[in-house]
C-alpha cells in the first residue's frame, strides 16, 4: 500500500507533523484500524485480532458518559478496560455522550485511568440513548459542537480524534465542520460517508471521503463498506485517505488485515476460507468462555458475530450454526464446515 497524500501535495509524514500529540499508529504506512462496534469489539475480540492479525490501532466499544452522575461519568466496567495500549497496540478510548461538562469530565477520568488516545463518537446512528442527543444525534445541534470540541481538545493531553458521519441528514455537513476540527487542533478524523438518518442503508459514498481529504490538512481515516482487499486498496488509492478503519468486513473476515498487507491471499479459495472460519469461531468460543458467563451467553455473543457474515458459499453452514442451541451442537456443526 502506498503512503497516501492529505490534499494532493503532502505526504503522510508531513500530515503527522501537524498533530498536537503522537498519533495512535506508527508513521510510514497507512494504518489499518479495527472499528469500534458495540456488542462485537469487546476485549476478547480485540485481543484475538491483536494476537492473530495485529491491527495498527484498536478502539474500545463506545463508553457511555453518564451526564447525571458527576462523581462517576464512566462505569466501573469501562474503567477497567482503559489503557494506552492493548498488548502493544495503541488503544483508543471512544466516548459517547452529551453535554460539554460531562464529556470533559469523562475525558479527564479516562486519562486518569490510563488513556493516551481519546475519540468522540459523532457517528452512531442510534444516538438517542439517554436524555440528550448523543453519537450521530449531536450533528442535529452543530452550534453546540464548538464549545464541546474546543473544551475536549483543551483537556485531552494525548491524541484527540472524532469519528463521524458525513452529516445528520445532509452529506455536505462535514464540510461545515472541517474548519472547527482544524481550528480546535483535532488530530485526525474517522469518516463514515453516510448520513445518520441513512443508518446502514445504501452504500458509503467515498466520493465524499475523497473531497474531504482534499479540503483538510487533517489525516482522514476512511470507514464504511470495506469488505475485501480490493475494496480497501481502491479506497486508499482513489481517496488519498491516511488509513482505513474496518468494521463488519473485518469481523466477517479477520484476515482482511493481512490480505491488505499482501500477507494472505486477496481472493482465498473456499478451503482456505473454511479453515479460517473454523479457527476464528473456535478461538471465539474459547475466549468468550473466559469473558462471559455461561453457555447461553457465549453462544449468543458468537451468533452476533455470525450476523456479519455474507459469504454466499457458507450461507447454509452459517444458518445451521445460528440454529445451534447448545455448545456441543455448535461445535459439531463447526467441525463439519468445509
Amino acid at each position: 500500500m502506498r503512503a497516501p497524500t492529505a490534499n494532493g501535495n503532502s505526504d503522510l509524514h508531513a500530515i503527522e507533523g501537524t498533530a498536537t500529540a503522537p498519533l495512535p499508529w506508527q508513521p510510514g504506512h497507512p494504518p489499518l484500524m479495527l472499528a469500534p462496534m458495540q456488542g462485537l469489539t469487546n476485549q476478547a475480540m480485540r485481543r484475538l485480532f491483536i494476537d492473530w492479525v495485529r491491527p495498527d490501532t484498536v478502539f474500545t466499544e463506545f463508553m457511555r458518559v453518564n451526564a447525571s452522575a458527576p462523581v462517576r461519568r464512566l462505569s466501573a466496567v469501562d474503567l477497567r478496560e482503559i489503557a494506552s495500549h492493548e498488548a502493544g497496540v495503541p488503544l483508543v478510548v471512544q466516548l459517547i455522550g452529551h453535554g460539554c461538562e460531562p464529556l470533559v469530565s469523562a475525558a479527564r477520568t479516562a486519562q486518569a485511568a490510563g488513556a493516551a488516545h481519546i475519540n468522540l463518537n459523532l457517528g452512531c446512528p442510534y444516538g438517542r440513548m439517554t436524555s440528550g442527543l448523543t453519537g450521530g444525534g449531536m450533528l442535529q445541534r452543530p452550534e453546540l459542537l464548538d464549545e464541546i470540541i474546543l473544551a475536549l481538545r483543551a483537556v485531552v493531553k494525548g491524541s484527540f480524534s472524532v469519528k463521524l458521519r458525513a452529516g445528520y441528514d445532509d452529506p455536505e455537513q462535514i464540510f461545515d465542520l472541517l474548519p472547527l476540527f482544524e481550528r480546535a487542533g483535532v488530530d485526525f478524523i474517522v469518516l463514515h460517508p453516510r448520513t445518520v438518518v441513512q443508518q446502514y442503508q445504501g452504500l458509503a459514498d467515498h466520493a465524499v471521503t475523497s473531497r474531504v481529504v482534499r479540503q483538510t490538512r487533517l489525516p482522514v481515516i476512511a470507514n464504511g463498506d470495506i469488505r475485501t482487499a480490493a475494496d480497501g486498496a481502491r479506497l486508499l488509492e482513489e481517496s488519498g485517505a491516511a488509513g482505513l478503519m474496518m468494521g463488519r468486513g473485518a469481523i466477517a473476515d479477520p484476515l482482511l488485515f493481512e490480505r491488505l498487507r499482501g500477507r494472505a491471499p486477496a481472493e482465498p479459495a473456499r478451503t482456505e476460507r473454511a479453515a479460517m472460519l473454523r479457527h476464528y469461531l473456535q478461538e471465539l468460543l474459547a475466549r468468550y468462555g473466559e469473558l462471559f458467563c455461561g453457555e447461553t451467553q457465549v453462544l449468543s455473543k458468537v451468533k452476533g458475530v455470525l450476523a456479519t457474515f455474507d459469504d454466499a458459499d457458507f450461507e447454509h453452514a452459517v444458518q445451521q450454526l445460528r440454529k445451534a442451541r447448545t455448545m456441543a451442537a455448535f461445535r459439531a456443526r463447526l467441525a463439519e464446515l468445509e
